[in-house]
């Protein structure tokens, strides 16, 4: 399978998990987001990220390291975004990102 194809189904996936985990987890935290909003910030949050991990990232960091280093990026940079566009604070926007990147790392890694 193509490299490309690997990564668009990827996209699919991510989005598929990351934006409902996105709607249950503001809801916990009881911020009041429409639902509108929510999935487009869950959406553009996942679509800016995740072609920097596939293919800007990956021949600049050591392939031992290269999950970690990626991962860890992906979670600060869509905590804040998660901060600025769903006015969530710092820690929470964090905690959020976490889980729905962790959630969506462990699916991943039972289907790919």
């Amino acid at each position: 399978m193509l490299y490309e194809t690997r990564f668009l189904i990827s996209l699919f996936v991510t989005l598929t998990i990351e934006v409902p985990i996105l709607f249950f987890l503001l809801g916990f935290f009881n911020k009041k987001i429409s639902i509108k909003k929510i999935i487009s910030v869950g959406i553009v949050a996942s679509a800016l990220t995740l072609p920097y991990l596939w293919f800007v990232l990956s021949p600049y960091v050591l392939s031992n390291y290269y999950i970690y280093i990626g991962e860890i990026l992906i979670l600060l940079i869509e905590s804040v975004i998660y901060n600025q566009f769903l006015e969530l604070n710092l820690g929470k926007a964090l905690s959020i990102s976490f889980v729905c990147n962790l959630v969506s790392f462990l699916i991943g890694l039972m289907i790919f």
